[in-house]
């Protein structure tokens, strides 16, 4: 009898022990890690972010850069991470878009991790030269027409964003475009301001460079207008329904990861994406902030699976 009351309580004191553990994320710090070098698009998002989570979350939030592999290193870093929400990965629009490119991948895209939030979503824009002829989506289109392979359209790389989305225009505009690619999106922009390419898919970062003549912004990727530049039509409204293509960020943690302590996480993104300043910060350099459920995230990473597997495929897209 005594054996088993002690045996009562020693589970009770277990089970008030991990009740209060559980109760008690965080108690140290957690990782953010970044699958990019610092100063690229995904620090200008993982920056103010990590600020904020710090701040509603109530400990320090440590970013760290594992670059390398088109986002693969970090991302594989985290998928075998300790599953308690210490250890979170950032993950873009290339984390749906790899699985298509990279067969090998060192883990499952959605088997492997736990979605804990959509952050933000980063439209691209179609820059031509402002000596190239065309001056809207119709007449930009038909001069490929007229043209056939003579477009020359640069991107950030093979297998980038602003590559699959030269690819879904030229398919669902029925042109042949040249693609070139370059070595990150300033070298697609430097190419596109100088002539050495018509035209380059790329973020509402350059607007600054339209606006001084340098380039011309045709067209936003976005299924609605931008609010940086209104007067800018959509892609769409250049007669391709259904067109849309966006950057994106978001969170995820380890398989695994208690859903209480998902749900902890998921609050502090939506009060960091609330947060006036965040919005100030990220807004104005064209950034949608877009928090989520985690199931709406993890859907929404199926469905870009899906889509731009049928791009590449359908683009016979081979990387070396």
């Amino acid at each position: 009898m005594h054996t088993k009351i002690t045996r009562l309580l020693g589970a009770a004191l277990l089970f008030a022990a991990t009740a209060a553990g559980a109760a008690a994320f965080p108690d140290r710090p957690v990782e953010l890690i970044i699958p990019y070098p610092p100063g690229g698009t995904a620090d200008v998002v993982a920056r103010p972010l990590s600020a904020g989570l710090q701040k509603y979350l109530g400990v320090p939030v440590v970013v760290q850069y594992k670059a390398g592999a088109s986002g693969a290193i970090a991302t594989q870093y985290v998928a075998r991470a300790t599953p308690d929400g210490y250890t979170l990965v950032m993950v873009l629009a290339a984390h749906a878009i790899n699985p298509s490119l990279y067969p090998n991948l060192p883990y499952d895209s959605v088997k492997d991790f736990k979605p804990v939030s959509m952050v933000a979503k980063l439209p691209l824009v179609l820059y031509t030269n402002p000596k190239f002829g065309p001056k809207t989506i119709p007449e930009f289109i038909q001069y490929a027409k007229e043209h056939p392979g003579a477009v020359s359209v640069g991107s950030a790389g093979n297998g980038n964003t602003s590559h699959l989305a030269l690819e879904l225009f030229s398919n669902m505009a029925g042109v042949k475009l040249l693609h070139v690619p370059y070595k990150g999106g300033g070298p697609s922009i430097a190419a596109a301001m100088g002539g050495e390419v018509n035209a380059v898919f790329a973020g509402p970062d350059s607007l600054n460079q339209a606006q001084a003549g340098r380039l011309r912004a045709l067209a936003v990727t976005s299924a609605t207008r931008l609010p940086l530049t209104p007067g800018t039509p959509t892609v769409q409204e250049g007669g391709l329904k259904g067109y849309e293509v966006q950057g994106w960020y978001g969170l995820l943690a380890p398989a695994g990861t208690p859903d209480s302590v998902v749900a902890v996480l998921n609050k502090a993104v939506a009060d960091t994406l609330a947060d006036a300043q965040f919005r100030k910060t990220v807004g104005d350099l064209g950034y949608i902030p877009a928090p989520s459920t985690p199931p709406a995230f993890m859907d929404y990473i199926k469905q870009e699976m899906a889509r731009w597997s049928k791009v590449v495929k359908d683009a016979n897209i081979k990387l070396e």
